[in-house]
C-alpha cells in the first residue's frame, strides 16, 4: 500500500470524521489488482477512487502501470492486466479480445455518459453566425489556418491513439480542413484555454465528461447526425460519434478468480459530476490522484457505500 504523508493524511483524517470510524489499514494484503491506467484525467480519476477503496475498504495491493489502449488489451491473455476502468466502444477490440480469444468481458457500465465531437470556443458563436453547422465550415476555414495546415483549416485533435474519426469525417463531408494531433489531452485543455483567454480561433476534437467545462465554455459542433450503422466502415464515416456508454473491461481471470475485487469493480457507477469533481481536483487544486480520490471518497460514502461486496 502506498503511504500517506501530508495533504494526503489530512484527508485520511477528513474521512475518518465524516465515517466515523478509524481509517483502515491493509493489515496482509488480500491479492493484487493490476489496473491500467489510460491518458486522459478522468480515467485517471476513476481509477484512482477504485483503487483507493480497493486498498482501504477491502485489503487489496493495486498497481497502477500506464499504457495506451490498445496495448492493455494485448495483455489481458498474460495477466499484466486485470482492469480497464473506463473503455470508449472499441467493438474491433471487444471482438478480438472478448469474442474470438475470450481473454476479457465486459464488467458493467461505469455510469458516465461519453461524448465526443468539435468543439469551438463560445466567443466564436457569438461572432460567427452558423459556425457551429458543419455545413458552414468551409466558410470560415479561413480563421483556421495555421503553419501545419497552409490553405487549409487546422481540426486540432489529441493523442492519435484516441477514438477519432476525424480524418475520415473532413474527407467525406468535403471539408477544406487538415487534422493535426496535438499529442495529448493537456494539450488540447491548453488551446481551449488559450483560445478562450485570448480569443483565438480554434476548432477541436474534444469529449465529455471532462473537468474543463466547468472552467471554460465550449460549444459542440453539429455534425450530421449519428444513426446506428453510420460508421460500421472507419474509411466511409461521414456522421456524428455515437453516444457512448462508457463500460468496464476485465480479464476472464479476474472476473472468476478475483473474488470481492472484481465484484466492487462490477459495482461501481457513478456520474460524469463525480468523476469531474476528482479530476478537477487533480488539476485545478494541484492535488495527486490519491489525494482527490480520498476527497471524493470523504464526501461521497452514500454513493460508494453500496459499491463495497458484503
Amino acid at each position: 500500500m502506498r503511504k500517506l504523508a501530508g495533504p494526503m493524511a489530512a484527508a485520511m483524517l477528513l474521512l475518518a470524521a465524516c465515517s466515523g470510524e478509524e481509517p483502515k489499514t491493509a493489515a496482509g494484503s488480500k491479492g493484487t489488482v493490476n489496473l491500467d491506467i489510460h491518458a486522459w484525467v478522468g480515467y485517471e480519476a476513476q481509477a484512482a477512487v477504485l483503487a483507493y477503496l480497493l486498498e482501504r475498504e477491502l485489503g487489496y495491493k493495486v498497481n497502477l502501470r500506464k499504457m495506451k489502449e490498445d496495448d492493455s488489451w494485448r495483455d489481458f491473455a498474460d495477466g499484466k492486466v486485470d482492469v480497464i476502468v473506463e473503455n470508449w466502444g472499441h467493438p474491433h477490440l471487444k471482438k478480438e479480445f472478448i469474442e474470438q480469444k475470450k481473454v476479457a468481458l465486459s464488467a458493467g457500465l461505469t455510469g458516465n455518459k461519453g461524448v465526443i465531437g468539435w468543439y469551438v470556443p463560445e466567443w466564436m458563436v457569438k461572432k460567427y453566425p452558423g459556425i457551429t453547422d458543419y455545413r458552414n465550415l468551409n466558410k470560415y476555414k479561413d480563421l483556421f489556418r495555421t503553419q501545419k495546415t497552409g490553405d487549409l483549416g487546422q481540426i486540432l485533435d489529441g493523442d492519435p491513439t484516441f477514438v477519432t474519426n476525424d480524418e475520415a469525417l473532413v474527407k467525406n463531408l468535403g471539408l477544406n480542413y487538415k487534422v493535426v494531433y496535438s499529442g495529448s489531452e493537456a494539450a488540447l485543455i491548453k488551446a481551449a484555454q488559450e483560445a478562450t483567454k485570448n480569443r483565438t480561433p480554434l476548432l477541436m476534437y474534444f469529449y465529455e465528461p471532462q473537468w474543463l467545462f466547468t472552467k471554460v465554455k465550449l460549444v459542440k459542433v453539429a455534425l450530421p447526425p449519428y444513426a446506428v450503422g453510420c460508421d460500421a466502415d472507419p474509411a466511409k464515416v461521414a456522421c456524428d460519434y455515437p453516444p457512448y456508454l462508457l463500460d468496464k473491461i476485465v480479464s476472464k481471470r479476474f472476473a472468476t478468480s478475483g473474488g470481492k475485487a472484481y465484484e466492487l469493480v462490477r459495482n461501481f457507477s457513478w456520474t460524469n459530476d463525480d468523476q469531474n469533481a476528482v479530476a478537477s481536483d487533480m488539476i485545478n487544486e494541484k492535488m495527486t490522484a490519491e489525494q482527490a480520490a480520498a476527497r471524493w471518497v470523504a464526501e461521497n460514502k452514500i454513493v460508494w457505500k453500496d459499491w463495497i461486496p458484503r
